[in-house]
């Protein structure tokens, strides 16, 4: 067994078996304590709550509480492995949104035979919820799934595998090319992969400017093309009219490269045909579809990012959907929708620009951070993204018009 291996075992078994648990946040010290946290006392929420359901969030957890939940058919890079093994992943999840949000959050995992067997399950408990983050559900199931609990739900529900790895892909994606002097309207996009986040990412970069005629999207057959007729809807949504059928042909002068595939899928020599000043995205994890050494070394006016932590420039969704649910919760949202997801990404690019907190550069163990090339999205241990991306998002909703709650929190002042 791995030194590693074991290390993660052993983190996961002590000194409890887990990583997260319930605490109390009222004294249960006495019988006075009793009579009010149960009966008799707990009735006269329940009175309240049953004359006007909005005040469970005054007197109760709802508001502060999220559900992380998944049917363990994608988990990670490991496939489909069923609900229970999904759970320490779900866990993480979870620690993840305490960590960084101070958010509350459950998960489950839902054994279903179908997709409508999944909608109904979590449909059926999302009051008891203030938000919905489905997770490892696998495509195209999961496009179904999420709009479907959308219409039913009266709480924000979020598939952070699209939507967060597109937010935070966006906001990388719009500095290196204004690093790089191109701009999305013009920049050709190569986008090896063709599931969930690959959607998401090509979808939300087209409403932040790039033109879908010059995105060119890869399957496991190759360029998705309008003369296919093995297309999935979404898939159909980025067949474009050409004769390019490889990846070396869609490549060919090509500006960015996205992967959300596999590794090592990205061979040197094609790296090679795209333009001057490429972006490369190699974003499978936990290996690349090229790794950066190789990459540098073919390409010295390259951009390149992954999703790892040991190198420059990780897109990691933890930069974001922390901070969605949190402005999401804070004013009440009944969803987050596309003006919030561009307010997120503003909100990252932004703090990419500004001088990095001393603190920062501490636990990235670097001497300074400058935007450029090696330093195009925030570290995911940066304080300012709790703050700043969730006053964006908050702030996003009531503009457009979702949110419960008219104005600011005091805490964002």
């Amino acid at each position: 067994m791995s030194d590693f291996r074991q290390k993660a075992l052993d983190y996961h078994t002590f000194p409890v078996a887990g990583k997260i648990c319930i605490e109390l946040t009222k004294p249960a010290e006495t019988v006075d304590d009793l009579a009010l946290a149960y009966s008799p006392g707990v009735a006269e929420p329940v009175r309240e709550i049953a004359n006007n359901p909005d005040a469970a969030y005054q007197y109760t957890g709802k508001g502060n509480l999220v559900a992380v939940i998944s049917n363990g058919t994608a988990i990670l890079g490991l496939g489909n492995l069923g609900p229970l093994a999904s759970k320490p992943v779900m866990e993480g999840k979870a620690l993840l949104f305490k960590r960084f949000a101070g958010i509350d959050s459950i998960d489950i995992e839902v054994d279903n035979k179908s997709t409508e067997d999944f909608i109904n399950t979590v449909a059926n408990i999302a009051d008891t919820f203030g938000g919905i983050n489905l997770e490892d559900i696998k495509a195209p199931e999961c496009f179904e799934i999420e709009q479907e609990l959308i219409k039913r739900c009266k709480v924000p529900v979020f598939h952070d595998d699209q939507h967060g790895t597109a937010i935070v892909t966006a906001a990388a994606m719009l500095n290196a090319l204004e690093i790089q002097g191109k701009t999305i309207c013009q920049a050709t996009i190569v986008c090896l992969g063709a599931g969930a986040a690959a959607t998401a990412c090509m979808e939300l970069l087209v409403k932040c400017g790039a033109k879908r005629e010059r995105i060119y999207m890869l399957d496991r057959k190759g360029v998705i093309h309008t003369r296919r007729d093995d297309l999935t809807p979404h898939k159909k949504l980025f067949a474009n009219n050409t004769d390019k059928r490889t990846l070396e042909d869609a490549l060919d002068a090509a500006d960015v490269f996205v992967g959300v595939s596999g590794p090592n899928l990205l061979p040197a020599e094609a790296l090679k045909l795209m333009a001057a000043k490429p972006i490369v995205f190699a974003c499978s994890n936990p290996d690349p579809e090229i790794k950066p050494e190789l990459a540098h070394s073919i390409r010295a006016d390259l951009i390149m990012a992954t999703g790892r932590s040991d190198y420059p420039n990780q897109v990691n969704n933890v930069l974001c959907f922390p901070f969605i649910f949190r402005g999401a919760l804070d004013v009440r949202a009944s969803q987050i929708n596309d003006e919030m997801k561009i307010a997120a990404v503003d909100a990252i690019r932004q703090i990419t620009k500004e001088e990095v907190p001393k603190e920062v550069l501490e636990a990235s163990n670097v001497a300074e951070l400058n935007f450029g090339k090696d330093y195009i999205i925030p570290k995911p241990m940066d304080p300012r993204l709790l703050q700043k991306v969730a006053k964006a998002v908050a702030q996003a909703a009531i503009d457009s018009g979702v949110a419960a709650i008219k104005e600011l929190p005091s805490s964002y002042n």
